[in-house]
């Protein structure tokens, strides 16, 4: 993991979001893949849906607001740029009827436990 705090917290939660994907019943297809739009948390098909995935952490605190709503509309607009971008990229990919984006919040303490993991289906 990176020494930036930041992104150690990203790269917690992102790990999170994908274990709870993986019990659902999803396989990983790519995971940080970098477009010139920015950067796509997660990738995931559960052989029905190609699943973008916007992942968001936080600590608890008052001062730090929900994870989700970091999910703005300008937020899920570059999502949107991203996906498009990888898709006129990548040829070798699961060719599947539904494309979705998702997000998922993901909430830890201070010592790294998880406190919250909330996933909205569909949500953009």
């Amino acid at each position: 993991m990176s020494t930036d705090p930041r992104r150690t917290l990203g790269q917690r939660g992102e790990h999170r979001a994908l274990e709870h994907l993986r019990r659902r019943g999803y396989e990983l297809v790519a995971r940080n893949h970098r477009t010139r739009h920015g950067e796509i948390d997660l990738i995931v098909c559960d052989g029905n849906a190609l699943v973008f995935v916007e992942v968001k952490t936080r600590r608890a605190s008052a001062r730090a607001g929900t994870p989700l709503a970091a999910v703005s509309p300008a937020k899920q607009a570059q999502v949107r740029r991203m996906a498009s971008a990888w898709l006129a990229q990548t040829a070798e990919r699961p060719r599947v009827p539904e494309l979705r984006f998702d997000a998922i919040g993901v909430t830890i303490d201070g010592a790294g436990r998880l406190l919250a993991l909330d996933h909205l289906e569909g949500c953009f």
